[in-house]
């Protein structure tokens, strides 16, 4: 094959599909098992470097990826929601969905997404790894408040270390013990291993000038400042601070229909990383019109939607910081709307070049 192709790619974690015009001009698919590397990479060196492969996106990407660029070939990575929308049947499975894709190459309107850094995915790994580790220590420590509190047992803090002396010190068969014992022990690793990604994750922040910035607003420290720069990426992209709410998933859906006016729960369809952190900074927030508007919220529609507004509203002066390369005082200074012009033109040329 001697003119550049494309090829549409239907991909699974353990195996792919893949559309692509033979030398008779035929649209042709065939699948591959993820277990036979050498019949892959034999299939795509047939084709000649510059040839645009097309894939939705997906967590599993990373071996494929290092293989498409050894072969010279180009990757594009799609929307998934996007590319499901533009095709003209519901009907779907592997060979239809990569010659939807394939489709979507040859006419120029493959939903093509930015993709991040290795530094970014490596940031980002690290703190859905923390995060997952916090999760599993929690779990940990109501086991340990639970079986305290069937012995009898005050309320107490697992890190303090009159915690496991408290359970020593009941009459407690050899087995409990064990069990108390064995979960005392996952805890103290759990907690190392977090003090050390978290030690990890501050050398990041401090290097980082856009994570440094945002950690001028009140509540916001290493883990969301990180999360909100490697997420968003570059925010110059974002015409308007809608557009971001909606990229992290805290747009409000829109379920109206008739004369019923209705707006639902919030979309989801962002990082769940990074709403669960901007909750938690909009909760630690000491900033005076944030908490205001927390309890003005609160009273009307709940704790639960108050948090989440709150949290909109910190994404939203987080985007404005980023975008014009202010910190927390001078955004302050113009205020959330009054953003001069010049601030923004002057953003606008330092980022397209």
């Amino acid at each position: 094959m001697n003119s550049l192709h494309n090829i549409g790619v239907d991909f699974h974690p353990y195996q792919q599909t893949v559309a692509f015009v033979d030398q008779e001009g035929e649209v042709r698919t065939r699948r591959f098992y993820h277990s036979n590397k050498s019949a892959i990479r034999k299939f795509y060196r047939q084709f000649p470097p510059g040839s645009v492969v097309g894939v939705e996106a997906t967590g599993s990407l990373g071996w494929f990826e290092k293989l498409i660029f050894e072969l010279k070939l180009e990757l594009k990575i799609g929307n998934p929601g996007a590319i499901r929308k533009l095709a003209l049947s519901p009907h779907k499975n592997d060979a239809r969905d990569a010659k939807h894709i394939m489709e979507l190459l040859d006419s120029g309107r493959f939903p093509e997404v930015r993709r991040r850094s290795d530094q970014a995915r490596m940031i980002l790994a690290w703190l859905n790894y923390r995060h997952s580790l916090v999760r599993t220590r929690t779990a940990i420590a109501n086991q340990l408040q639970a079986m305290a509190r069937s012995f009898g047992l005050d309320r107490f803090r697992i890190k303090n270390k009159s915690a496991k002396a408290r359970f020593l010190s009941l009459d407690l068969s050899d087995d409990f013990l064990s069990l108390i014992d064995s979960r005392f022990d996952v805890h103290e690793k759990l907690t190392a291993e977090i003090e050390m990604l978290d030690q990890k994750l501050h050398g990041e922040a401090i290097s980082e000038e856009q994570a440094k910035l945002l950690q001028t607003h009140s509540g916001i420290g290493d883990l969301t400042s990180l999360c909100l720069v490697h997420t968003l990426g570059d925010v110059g992209r974002f015409s308007r601070k809608e557009q971001v709410t909606a990229f992290v998933g805290l747009d409000p859906l829109d379920q109206s229909s008739g004369e019923k006016q209705r707006i639902g729960r919030i979309s989801k369809h962002g990082s769940r990383l990074l709403r669960y952190l901007l909750g938690q900074s909009a909760q630690k927030t000491q900033d005076k019109q944030l908490k205001e508007f927390y309890r003005r919220v609160s009273r009307r529609r709940g704790t639960a939607k108050a948090k989440v507004a709150t949290a909109r509203k910190l994404l939203e002066r987080c985007y404005i910081m980023l975008r014009d390369n202010i910190d927390y005082e001078e955004f302050r200074r113009r205020g959330e709307v009054g953003v001069p012009d010049n601030a923004r033109k002057e953003y606008v040329v330092k980022y397209s070049l």
